[in-house]
């Protein structure tokens, strides 16, 4: 196995990412609102890099029949355990682990929906992610929806120049420079997040539409989240105006100018 995927399978095999949704839950709520707008009435989906599967459980919940893979096997297990907590098992037709850039196994022209939330934060190299989108085109059905989640680059290079010490080797301009230029990163700290890869905003579109997809809309899936301070958040909770401010988010997450602030971009599109 590439020495990038056992990097991978090793941290998320030490990592709480179902509890991380938990604990920020702007980014599943936001795309969980425009994933369930876009989605089709029914059918089969592919969770494709699914972790442990939360967004998974939500549309097993809804009545979608719902196959899930996952690089790493600790991941897979999790998400058949708590399909089975949850009473969903019949909704799953299968878990498995498979990379997302050779999905072995699975029929062309399979699915009525597929999210891939995950796989392109992880492929460095170019050629990595042409062969996971091949893969998502080829397993989805003509017409059918895709979700793909990116990282904005603009976005860490923020994090880079507010926080340098938690983003070595991000803690000098000319590091910073670089990582703008190229879009990877590596985190200097041992245990922290995998090798990674960040989008330009400009680039995610013609990225998707090159691999056979037509644009339906392209989201800031953590919206104004990173500009509101704890303190600021609790002024409108107090106000009793939370789910006002959720909503206000949600709606705004669409305006593209709040798309190079959002750490995470959702690409929603069509298979030609």
């Amino acid at each position: 196995m590439h020495k990038d995927r056992e990097h991978i399978i090793r941290y998320y095999s030490g990592f709480d990412e179902w509890g991380r949704l938990e604990r920020e839950p702007i980014e599943f709520i936001i795309n969980m609102n425009y994933i369930r707008e876009y989605l089709p009435p029914g059918g089969l989906i592919l969770d494709n890099g699914a972790g442990p599967g939360k967004y998974a459980m939500e549309l097993a919940k809804s009545g979608y029949q719902v196959t899930l893979s996952d690089l790493t096997p600790s991941s897979v297990e999790l998400a058949q355990e708590k399909a089975e907590a949850l009473g969903l098992t019949p909704q799953f037709d299968g878990f498995h682990v498979l990379d997302a850039t050779s999905l072995n196994g699975i029929a062309d022209d399979t699915y009525d929906a597929v999210l891939m939330l995950g796989p392109l934060y992880h492929l460095q190299q170019e050629k990595e992610r042409a062969a996971a989108m091949r893969e998502l085109y080829r397993v989805t059905k003509p017409g059918g929806t895709v979700f793909v989640a990116v990282q904005s680059r603009m976005r860490m290079s923020i994090n880079s120049l507010q926080s340098p010490q938690h983003w070595k080797p991000n803690d000098n301009i000319g590091a910073i420079r670089s990582f703008v230029e190229r879009g990877t990163f590596d985190h200097q700290d041992q245990g922290r997040f995998t090798g990674a890869y960040y989008f330009h905003v400009k680039d995610v579109v013609p990225f998707m539409e090159q691999h056979g997809f037509e644009t339906v809309q392209l989201i800031g899936s953590s919206s104004l989240k990173a500009m509101i301070t704890d303190e600021q958040h609790r002024y409108w909770k107090e106000r009793g105006e939370e789910q006002e401010l959720l909503q206000y988010m949600i709606e705004v997450a669409k305006d593209p100018s709040i798309l190079g602030i959002s750490s995470h971009l959702l690409y929603i599109g069509r298979k030609l």
